[in-house]
C-alpha cells in the first residue's frame, strides 16, 4: 500500500550542521573522539567558528530525527508523507531550516523561539569518520504547549507511525511521553532511538521511563553496549544485547518489541519474538566512504519508508541499508534527486 498523508511524524531537535573535514590536531585541541555524539561543553564553543572558516566547510539541515524523517520523505517520493516539529530560532539558520524542509516535501511544524539561535551541530570529519557536537540552543527550548496546539496535535492524531531519536529525552521528555501514550492508547506504532552512549549512561532515568512504549528500539553497537553496561547484563554480545532490549517490559497496549542495532559494515542485529535474525549490508569499498554522518539516521528512514507502507522487517532493513549506503558516500545526510531502490 502506497504512504498516505502524514502517515510518519518525527520530533526532534533540528539543528544546522556545519560541517567540515579535519585533521587529528583539530581533534585533540578540542578533546573530541570519533564516532561519538556529545552536547557542547564551554570548551567546544570556539570550534564552531573555527569550523565555518574552512574552505570545505558545508551547511546541512541536520539533527537526528530530522535526517531520518527527510530521508524517509526521499524514499517514498509522497509530498507531505511525513511531518515533523521541533524548535529553532527566529534568524538566518532558522529560516534555511524551514526552507529545507518544504524542498524535501517535510510538513514542518517549528516552534519559533524568540531569544535563542537556531541550534547548530559540528560535524568534525576525519578519513570519512565523524564526531558530532551539538550546541542544542533554541533546539533545547521545545515546550509541550507547543506540541498540544490543536494545529500541531493535528499532525499527531494523524499519524500511524511516530519516531522520536533519544536525543530528545534531554529537551522535553513531558512531549515524548504525550505522544507515546498516545501511541499506546491508540494502536499506533512508537518507534525510538538509543541515538548516543551519553543518552544511554546519564539518561538512563528518562530512556526507562519511555521505554515500556516502545514498539521498535534502534541503535548501534556502541550504544547497546552501554545500555547493556549500565543496566550491568556484563555482556558485549550484540545478539545477546539486543534480545534482552526486546524482551524489557512493556506497557499496556503493546503487543511486541524489536530491536534493530546496526554495526557499521558488520550485518545489522533484529531481536523480535525471543528470536534474533541477522543481516548483511551492502558493502562499500573504502576509497567511495566520504562521511558517515547520518548513516544511522538514514538507516532508520529508508527501514520506516517500507515499514509505513506495511512491507517486512526484511524489505525494512534492506531499504535501510540501501539508504545508508547512498548518505556515505555524500557529504553530510544528502541524497540524490531520485531513489533507485525496488
Amino acid at each position: 500500500m502506497a504512504a498516505t498523508e502524514g502517515v510518519l511524524l518525527g520530533m526532534g531537535n533540528p539543528l544546522l550542521d556545519i560541517s567540515a573535514v579535519v585533521d587529528d590536531d583539530f581533534l585533540t585541541k578540542y578533546d573530541i573522539k570519533l564516532n561519538n555524539a556529545i552536547l557542547a561543553e564551554e570548551k567546544h564553543l570556539p570550534m564552531y567558528d573555527e569550523l565555518a572558516s574552512k574552505s570545505n566547510v558545508e551547511y546541512i539541515a541536520g539533527g537526528a530525527t530530522q535526517n531520518t524523517i527527510r530521508v524517509a520523505q526521499w524514499m517514498l517520493q509522497t509530498p507531505g508523507a511525513t511531518s515533523y516539529m521541533g524548535c529553532i530560532g527566529k534568524d538566518k539558520f532558522g529560516e534555511e531550516m524551514k526552507k529545507n524542509a518544504q524542498a524535501a516535501g517535510v510538513t514542518a511544524h517549528y516552534y519559533e523561539d524568540e531569544t535563542a539561535p537556531t541550534g547548530t551541530c559540528a560535524v568534525c570529519v576525519v578519513g570519512g569518520e565523524r564526531s558530532l557536537i551539538a550546541n542544542l540552543s533554541a533546539a533545547n527550548c521545545y515546550k509541550s504547549e507547543h506540541l498540544k496546539r490543536p494545529e500541531n496535535w493535528a499532525l499527531v492524531e494523524k499519524a500511524k507511525y511516530i519516531y522520536i531519536a533519544g536525543f530528545f529525552l534531554t529537551v522535553s521528555p513531558e512531549s515524548i511521553q504525550l505522544v507515546a501514550e498516545h501511541a499506546a492508547a491508540n494502536n499506533k506504532v512508537f518507534l525510538m532511538n538509543l541515538s548516543a552512549p551519553f543518552i544511554c549512561e546519564f539518561f538512563r532515568d528518562a530512556q526507562e521511563k519511555v521505554l515500556p512504549y516502545v514498539d521498535y528500539i534502534f541503535g548501534n553497537e556502541t550504544e547497546a553496549k552501554i545500555f547493556a553496561k549500565v543496566r550491568g547484563w556484563e555482556t558485549e554480545n550484540i545478539e545477546e544485547i539486543a534480545l534482552k532490549i526486546s524482551q524489557l517490559p512493556l506497557a499496556s497496549g503493546k503487543q511486541k518489541r524489536i530491536a534493530v542495532i546496526t554495526q557499521g559494515a558488520d550485518p545489522v542485529v533484529v531481536a523480535e519474538d525471543g528470536k534474533v535474525k541477522t543481516f548483511p549490508v551492502i558493502l562499500l569499498p573504502k576509497e567511495k566512504l566520504v562521511d558517515t554522518n547520518g548513516a544511522g539516521d538514514a538507516f532508520v528512514g529508508g527501514f520506516l519508508s517500507q515499514l509505513v507502507q506495511g512491507k517486512s522487517i526484511e524489505d525494512s532493513v534492506r531499504a535501510g541499508c540501501y539508504a545508508a549506503n547512498v548518505i556515505i558516500q555524500r557529504s553530510g545526510c544528502t541524497y540524490p534527486e531520485k531513489p533507485d531502490f525496488n
